[in-house]
């Protein structure tokens, strides 16, 4: 007798809802799932009454923008399948293998995040990162934290 498991979750499905600049609900197959995007970290809006820190509204509607609700999604897992909030963690890809996570480091809206052993991208995020510093793009701009 076969043991029982859970069927994997597929590996695509659509944007049910941006939570922050980090974070996003995609419907896979059946279920919602919420996905932490792998190898960023954005700035951190403010909950119960904390304020938002610098650039975390801009961060969150810039990824509103390029994930509108409905938009069909590639996740790519790396080796760690979840966070510790038990969120899945994913590298998120859309039409043309358009790469989000890096999109968000590129146009300065995240700083790296690198948490080994899920660094499958983390040159190309690193990369992205560094050219948006240089042209002292988004948080690098408007956030006196975010130098270096």
């Amino acid at each position: 007798m076969a043991a029982c498991s859970a069927s994997p979750l597929p590996a695509s499905g659509w944007v049910v809802q941006v939570i922050d600049g980090d974070t996003v609900d995609v419907r896979l197959g059946s279920q919602t799932e919420r996905v932490r995007l792998i190898g960023i970290d954005t700035p951190e809006l403010g909950y119960e009454g904390e304020p938002d820190e610098c650039w975390a509204q801009e961060a969150s509607l810039a990824l509103q923008r390029i994930l509108p609700n409905g938009t069909e999604v590639r996740v790519v897992r790396d080796r760690v399948a979840r966070d510790h909030y038990g969120r899945l963690l994913g590298y998120l890809f859309i039409e043309n293998d358009h790469f989000v996570n890096g999109e968000m480091a590129l146009n300065g809206h995240a700083r790296v995040l690198s948490i080994p052993p899920n660094t499958a991208y983390s040159d190309e995020i690193q990369t992205a990162e560094s050219r948006a510093h240089r042209s002292n793009l988004g948080l690098w701009r408007a956030c006196e934290s975010s130098t270096r």
